[in-house]
């Protein structure tokens, strides 16, 4: 078994989607002041690697604490827009995937999606209920159109539109 971390490093000052709010680190605690170590995070619900909710994007939707924990993990491939997609695995694209693909995905009934989505293409899956996972990392190390386990769990925020996640991809060897 070989294990691929697909997850951005949540750190202080890391990219933010333009007009987010910055992501701020901070040590609260040390072992030297209480024989333990606690650090504050402030961030948003969609830093650095994270899965979005259908209420993201739409508000009658379902929000994070509702959608289904098997939802979140599964059978998925890394695939372009090239080829015949797979029926109802996960899927994650390297490329750029535009609104075009939405037809194709829509038929190929998706778990979920993930990769470098535009955000029209985003909003169209969320409308469908097709969960988007955004700001993955290493997809270029997974074998193409070679399936593999996903897991890429959120925190159980109540009335999540997104939660940060640590994705990891486990390939059979």
């Amino acid at each position: 078994m070989k294990i691929i971390d697909l997850s951005q490093t949540i750190h202080s000052d890391m990219p933010v989607y333009p007009g987010d709010p910055e992501v701020k680190v901070s040590l609260v605690h040390t072992y030297k002041t209480h024989s333990w170590t606690l650090r504050k995070l402030e961030l948003s619900t969609h830093t650095g690697t994270h899965v979005d909710a259908f209420s993201h994007m739409h508000e009658s939707l379902a929000s994070l604490d509702e959608i289904p924990l098997e939802r979140f993990f599964g059978e998925a491939r890394v695939v372009s827009d090239k080829i015949p997609l797979k029926q109802r695995i996960g899927l994650f694209f390297v490329e750029e995937i535009s609104l075009e693909m939405l037809d194709t995905l829509l038929q190929a009934k998706p778990n979920f999606v993930g990769g470098h989505l535009t955000e029209d293409l985003e909003r169209a899956l969320l409308a469908n209920e097709i969960i988007t996972y955004t700001d993955l990392i290493n997809l270029e190390q997974l074998p193409f159109d070679y399936s593999f386990t996903f897991y890429g769990l959120p925190l159980k925020i109540q009335e999540g539109d997104g939660s940060p996640v640590r994705a990891i991809a486990i390939l059979e060897e």
